[in-house]
């Protein structure tokens, strides 16, 4: 019986691909209409940087997947170190508890239940599938059963992809998720050059500054690599991200505020 649903859902993501290269989004649209979630968005793991997202479908995905990437808590994050982690209720006392910042942002921008499952290949561990749904509620036996079969194809067809060096897809929203990312590792790097840091705490660094400041990752890492910044160590004793932020400037085309309610514009900052 499961062999059958198997082959069946197999034959949808062949269908969706319609005789086109099999692509993660076919394999996600599959996975949304049997897990009955109303979005999806995939990251991968590259090397000890943060998750890159290579798909969302649509711009609530994109954004709860930014938010990941600010806060550096979610769902998707513990699903990479520890496993399956499905959230029927985001506003759940222990969400809350579990993902202060995250939980309430997600519930903000439109998301109330989270169903993060790992990618992985054995030992080889590829990224994370996230599923969103609108409303409160859990997977049944059914939907989780084939939710995981379907993170297993993609992450087959991840590992099939990264072989020959090709994650791409003519999908908009896909090089809309992860447009930021390229950025984000560059300010990293120069981050560790200027402090002496190692990766982890530079991205640390960064997030601290995001978090402080209410910003998006990308939009810290963009002004850092323009060189609107200047990274410093932070004074002996001093509290906060130690970035000097006085020639700070939201870059063009970007929203400000994500997630704190009634959030406005920092005013004119000075060194920190």
């Amino acid at each position: 019986m499961r062999t059958e649903r198997n082959m069946r859902l197999w034959g949808l993501v062949v269908a969706h691909a319609d005789g086109r290269s099999l692509a993660v989004e076919h394999v996600d649209a599959v996975v949304m209409s049997a897990a009955g979630v109303d979005a999806a968005a995939v990251a991968v793991v590259l090397s000890a940087s943060p998750p890159e997202t290579v798909y969302a479908s649509d711009r609530v995905a994109s954004e709860v997947e930014e938010l990941t990437l600010t806060l550096g808590e979610g769902p998707g994050v513990d699903a990479l170190a520890s496993g399956p982690a499905l959230m029927a209720d985001l506003t759940a006392s222990d969400c809350q508890v579990r993902w202060p910042i995250f939980a309430p942002a997600a519930t903000r921008a439109g998301v109330r239940a989270v169903f993060a499952l790992p990618l992985r290949i054995g030992a080889i561990r590829l990224g994370v599938l996230d599923l969103y749904r609108a409303e409160p509620g859990g997977l049944d036996r059914e939907q989780l059963a084939d939710a995981l079969m379907q993170a297993d194809t993609m992450g087959a067809l991840l590992l099939e992809e990264a072989g020959r060096d090709r994650l791409r897809s003519d999908v908009p929203w896909r090089e809309h998720a992860g447009a930021q990312h390229p950025s984000v590792h560059q300010a990293t790097g120069m981050i560790i050059v200027q402090l002496g840091a190692t990766a982890a705490v530079a991205l640390m660094r960064l997030r601290a500054y995001a978090y402080a400041h209410d910003r998006r990752l990308g939009d810290v890492a963009a002004v850092v690599v323009a060189r609107r910044t200047a990274i410093r160590p932070r004074p002996r004793g001093r509290r906060g991200p130690g970035v000097d932020v006085e020639r700070w400037r939201c870059p063009a085309g970007r929203s400000g505020p994500i997630w704190r309610t009634g959030s406005v514009r920092p005013p004119p900052a000075r060194p920190l």
